[in-house]
C-alpha cells in the first residue's frame, strides 16, 4: 500500500518533467480565466484552519528540542549518497523509494521526523506512512539545508 500511496504522491504532486527529488512544489489548479477553481478555494479553507505545527517540524530549535527527548525516531529520506555526505546526528536512512519496506520497523505508537533537503520527499513520506497508520509522524519542513545553514552539525560517513 506505501508503494502506491508514494506512486499517487509522485503522480499528482510532481511538476511536468520533474522528479521527485527535484519537485519542491504541487502544481495548482486553476480556471482558464486564472481563477481559483472551487476545489482549490475548498483546500485553502481547509488548509487555513489547520495549527502551524500540523504533520511538521517548522524551526531548527523545535527540532533540536524534539531530538533532545531521546524518544524520537528521526529518519533521512534522501538517498543514500546524500546520507553519506551529510545527515543529522541519530538519524537512520531510508530512502523515500525503499520507505515501504520498512513501514514494519516503526512502531504506530512512536514518535517520528522524517527530513530531506528540501522538504517534498518528507512530505511525501509522512503521507504515505499517514495512510499505512503511523499517525506520530511530521516531517521537518525545513530540511537539512536549513539544519546546516543554522550553524548545526552534520555527520559524514566515509565512501561519500
Amino acid at each position: 500500500m506505501l508503494t502506491v500511496a508514494l506512486s499517487l504522491c509522485l503522480l499528482f504532486f510532481a511538476p511536468q518533467g520533474a522528479s521527485a527529488a527535484t519537485a519542491i512544489v504541487p502544481p495548482v489548479v486553476k480556471a482558464a480565466a486564472g481563477e481559483a477553481t472551487a476545489i482549490d478555494s475548498a483546500v485553502e479553507q481547509y488548509l487555513s484552519k489547520l495549527p502551524s505545527d500540523f504533520r511538521a517540524i517548522r524551526s531548527v530549535p523545535a527540532l533540536k528540542s524534539l531530538l533532545a527527548s531521546g524518544n524520537v525516531l528521526l529518519i533521512d529520506v534522501r538517498t543514500p549518497a546524500e546520507y553519506r555526505a551529510g545527515h543529522i546526528a541519530g538519524a537512520i536512512n531510508r530512502p523515500l523509494n525503499d520507505l515501504g519496506r520498512h513501514v514494519a520497523e516503526i512502531s504506530p505508537e512512536q514518535e517520528v521526523v522524517l527530513y530531506c533537503s528540501s522538504g517534498f520527499r518528507s512530505a511525501m513520506g509522512v503521507m504515505a506512512l499517514q495512510l499505512e497508520g503511523r499517525h506520530q509522524v511530521k516531517g521537518f519542513a525545513p530540511s537539512i539545508e536549513s539544519w546546516k545553514a543554522a550553524g548545526e552539525p552534520v555527520v559524514t560517513t566515509e565512501g561519500a
